[in-house]
């Protein structure tokens, strides 16, 4: 059963609905998380200590975090094989263009693919930068991440790097969010302004809440 329903195109879309909305919701702790650095170096070496922490004693130092950690993996690749696949399959079911062109789709709808690699690029560099600090300039510090973060944005490149991918992320939600609602069948006709009222606000407070850590370092309000 399961083969047949990860055969079928509902089946693939529905895959990437539940990946997608377990990712965003990462993305909203994480974004709070991330937060917590304008409380000041202390407060936000603290946070990081306490999520290697987290189900102690029952959880063994950092088993928690690594299981947060594969559940992402999981979800970021079923998320990226079913779109490629789905994007496949549309291509065969189309291998000409029409011969009158479709109305415009929105913006965010037209770069949902190059959104998908800008991000896939951006959290291998993410993770090579702040979690296992090889790409890190000015000397990576373990166990102080805020001081690594300072880094980070105090570079051109880190800023340029950061920003272009919060942006893409922006757009993602804007369209995925509701895309996934469609697809788990909680959209109609009266629901679907709510649905992308919502898709609007998160997009929008999760691009506010990410721009805001790169724009404290570079006024200096993170130091």
């Amino acid at each position: 059963m399961a083969r047949t329903m990860w055969d079928s195109s509902v089946g693939k879309k529905t895959v990437m609905a539940v990946s997608g909305l377990t990712m965003l919701l990462y993305l909203v702790v994480h974004m709070i998380g991330n937060l917590k650095i304008f409380f000041g170096a202390g407060e936000f070496n603290h946070y990081a200590h306490w999520l290697r922490t987290v189900g102690e004693p029952f959880m063994h130092y950092e088993w928690t975090l690594w299981l947060v950690r594969i559940v992402l993996v999981v979800a970021v690749v079923a998320h990226a094989v079913s779109a490629y696949q789905l994007s496949r399959r549309d291509i065969k079911a189309r291998p000409s263009k029409y011969v009158h062109k479709k109305p415009r789709a929105s913006y965010a709808t037209r770069t949902m693919r190059w959104g998908g690699i800008i991000l896939a690029l951006f959290i291998v560099w993410h993770i090579l930068d702040l979690t296992t600090g090889t790409v890190h300039t000015g000397g990576f510090e373990h166990g102080r991440p805020y001081q690594n973060v300072v880094d980070t944005f105090s570079t051109w490149y880190g800023n340029v790097i950061y920003i272009v991918a919060v942006l893409a992320v922006g757009l993602h939600i804007r369209h995925g969010f509701w895309s996934a609602a469609q697809t788990l069948g909680v959209g109609s006709r009266t629901r679907d302004r709510a649905l992308k009222a919502t898709a609007n606000a998160l997009a929008l407070l999760l691009t506010a809440g990410f721009l805001a850590v790169p724009v404290g370092v570079m006024t200096g309000l993170v130091s």
